[in-house]
């Protein structure tokens, strides 16, 4: 446990800022780099506690990969090369390493346990053990391989046809990737589109992949080959720094080689529509993702709904977006975002009780939020229930309140941003 205490600086932001690297690309560059025959070079990469899960698991199947400050050097000698782990696998906080290596696991020829923290642990897999049993795989574990600890005993795969039945990357990829390497083809149909990186990946690294719509088909026994990557910054940790833009009065911020994926830019059509002044520019493509630089200047902002296909495209941003809609005039709705109920915590009602203390109007349904605003913040003692993004979040609205914010542990913001503080603190002028 870690508590943080913070008071309001009064002061703006200021300056310019680059973001550390893409959690979900820096995941995926270590997975295609191991699996690939030839050395890739990773730029950029997130030296975050949930990244690094999965490069110590890839290490303990046999995987070469040196780190040099952000940069990586996976030496892979193809899928056929890794050897069967001495010790069950430590997946720590990271859903995206769980949820990604069973599709792995599930298709190579031995045994593996795998486990999480205590919050993991509470986190379902069923969502991706059932389609990979349905794959042939052979998992076990409690309520019928719906929660960690997992045993895994890989087999041969065979392709299916699979619609996804959640708006979930994480599954969507567990199944590719299990595809990847089975019998025949596997094809993924999605109801909603959700993050790409996948998909862009796999074609990056020469796999045979055929995407119309929303419709993903890999072919299987698939041979990848080396490629280096580069990782843009996060937008989902550049959320909380334009948010805080947005509503410290007299901030004008300019972030830096910004990952712009269209399948993940929701937060900067969701801060337009709020009226924010926000400008992206210098917009170009890199290794296959677009990247750029993001301007943002402090602006009156007004309420919004949010709903359908725009909520896979800002998932992980939804509590930062709450906590802007307490200063922005009028209603914002949050709907059709149930798997928020889902992640690290159950956000809707961590971000609810959150906000409610720091003086928020702030109403929790089903499969969202709804925020009356403009509110005044007042500080108070919060939780971060274990939750990077909610300690974040918690850490911005201290910008604005009257009073002092307490936070009881934000330890967890290493999993995903380590310097966080630090680079709040470079903004603050």
């Amino acid at each position: 446990m870690k508590e943080l205490k913070l008071s309001a600086v009064n002061a703006p932001l200021q300056g310019e800022l680059e973001v550390p690297g893409d959690k979900s690309i820096s995941h995926r560059s270590v997975i295609f780099g191991a699996l690939a025959h030839g050395v890739t070079t990773v730029s950029h990469f997130l030296d975050g506690e949930d990244c690094m899960r999965t490069v110590d698991i890839f290490r303990a199947m046999g995987v070469s990969i040196d780190k040099e400050g952000s940069q990586l050097k996976i030496v892979g000698k193809g899928r056929q090369a890794l050897t069967e782990p001495t010790a069950p696998l430590y997946f720590g906080n990271s859903g995206t390493t769980a949820r990604l290596m069973l599709g792995i696991l599930a298709g190579l020829p031995f045994f593996t346990t795998v486990y999480g923290d205590a919050s993991l642990t509470k986190r379902p897999m069923n969502r991706v053990v059932d389609p990979l049993c349905q794959m042939g795989a052979h998992i076990d574990g409690r309520k019928d391989g719906n929660y960690l600890p997992l045993a895994i005993n890989g087999d041969t795969l065979s392709g299916i046809h699979y619609h996804l039945p959640v708006k979930s990357a994480q599954v969507k990829s567990a199944v590719l990737l299990a595809g990847l390497y089975a019998n025949g083809e596997t094809t993924v149909v999605e109801t909603s589109l959700t993050r790409n990186h996948t998909e862009t990946m796999l074609q990056a690294f020469g796999a045979d992949i055929e995407i119309e719509g929303k419709e993903i088909t890999v072919k299987g026994n698939q041979t990848l080959s080396a490629n280096d990557v580069y990782v843009p910054g996060d937008i989902s940790s550049a959320a909380f720094f334009l948010a805080a833009a947005a509503i410290v009065q007299g901030s004008s911020i300019r972030l830096l080689h910004v990952g712009l994926n269209e399948t993940r830019t929701g937060i900067i059509d969701v801060l337009k529509a709020m009226g924010a002044n926000v400008i992206v520019e210098e917009v170009h493509s890199k290794g296959g993702e677009l990247l750029g630089n993001i301007r943002i200047a402090q602006s009156p902002l007004i309420g919004t709904t949010i709903e359908g296909e725009m909520i896979p495209r800002l998932i992980d941003e939804i509590p930062i977006i709450a906590l802007l809609a307490t200063q922005a005039v009028g209603t914002t709705v949050i709907k059709d975002a149930e798997e928020l109920r889902v992640k690290e915590t159950d956000r809707i009602l961590a971000v609810t009780e959150v906000l409610t203390r720091l003086g928020a109007d702030v109403e929790a349904t089903d499969d969202g939020l709804i925020v009356h605003g403009k509110t005044p913040l007042t500080g108070n003692e919060v939780a971060s229930y274990h939750d990077h993004r909610i300690a974040m979040m918690a850490s911005v609205a201290s910008l604005i309140t009257n009073g002092e914010v307490i936070i009881d542990d934000i330890s967890p913001v290493a999993t995903s941003y380590p310097n966080f503080y630090k680079d709040l603190d470079h903004l603050i002028k």
